[in-house]
């Protein structure tokens, strides 16, 4: 496993991201924090010069189970467990509920849990499966973070996009009062449900703006653009065009879409979740896990290409 991925679980199907430990069957919270090893807490210490002289509002968060340090935060923030991360999935989800991927990043610093939601949508005829995703940092560098992610069951492609008429994600600081925010986040279900109702309006509205090969040529030069100069740059960025055009011309699951921006939407979250990358960094897949999962930047400037046209 990456080292930048300290632990993690996925059900059957090895993932697209290729990451964790496959177990047989999507598990209730009891298995699911266990086999994603988030079975720890988070105390607080307080923080010493090398004097030994306490320093003033700041603290250290410190695994119990192995002594890590995973970040140092002021007074003001608020601890939320990895089991208050499940506690609310389930109360959210209701009895029942099972998780498809958990996991910890960075040294436990960063955690997440991915259940799927009770609820499939049929979508321009196609099967769409939204996912709760709750990701929260340890080290106060970032928020609790909820979001639903769409994925397209065909092909295991999410097809998240920044739409005006509808968030996909909600988010709270380390601060104040945290039980009355993660309460206020069960709103989320309100959210994806009308984030879902505005994604088949504008899944239809994209199926009906036919495209032209020019058309779709021009946008993958602002997606990619090029150079002509021969260096070995222009002749990578010459191969991530071909790939691109090869997802949007030749992909078997998009052959009776018709030539239109729908497609032209699919063919790019594939390449932005499956292409391999011009340089293989030793975290990439997590790196691409975590932004496909809150909404991938490439899938969004394409939609902002589409709408503008």
């Amino acid at each position: 496993m990456s080292a930048n991925v300290e632990s993690m679980f996925y059900v059957r199907e090895t993932p697209w991201h290729g990451l964790g430990v496959k177990v047989a069957e999507a598990p209730a919270s009891a298995d699911a924090i266990r086999l994603a090893g988030l079975d720890w807490n988070v105390v607080q210490e307080p923080v010493f010069t090398e004097g030994n002289e306490k320093i003033p509002g700041f603290y250290a968060n410190v695994r119990d189970s192995d002594r890590k340090v995973l970040g140092v935060v002021t007074d003001r923030y608020r601890v939320v467990q990895n089991r208050e991360a499940f506690a609310f999935t389930d109360e959210l989800l209701g009895e029942g509920v099972r998780y498809e991927t958990a996991g910890s990043l960075q040294d436990g610093r960063r955690i997440w849990l991915l259940a799927r939601l009770p609820h499939e949508y049929i979508i321009s005829g196609e099967r769409i499966s939204p996912y709760l995703v709750f990701s929260n940092a340890h080290d106060g560098s970032g928020a609790i973070r909820v979001a639903v992610t769409p994925v397209r069951v065909v092909c295991n492609n999410t097809l998240n996009l920044a739409l005006s008429t509808a968030k996909r994600s909600w988010s709270c600081i380390h601060t104040g009062d945290i039980k009355g925010k993660i309460t206020d986040a069960k709103e989320t279900l309100f959210f994806a449900e009308k984030y879902m109702g505005a994604l088949g309006k504008e899944f239809d509205a994209l199926r009906m703006k036919k495209l032209t090969d020019r058309q779709v040529e021009e946008y993958i030069s602002l997606l990619l653009p090029g150079e002509e100069d021969g260096t070995k740059r222009a002749k990578n960025m010459q191969r991530l065009q071909e790939d691109m055009r090869a997802r949007y011309h030749d992909a078997p699951d998009l052959k009776a879409v018709g030539k239109n921006a729908y497609r032209f939407i699919n063919a790019v979250s594939d390449f932005a979740t499956h292409a391999d990358p011009l340089r293989r960094s030793a975290n990439y897949k997590e790196s691409l896990f975590l932004r496909t999962m809150e909404g991938n930047p490439m899938v969004d400037r394409a939609y902002q290409i589409i709408n503008a046209a």
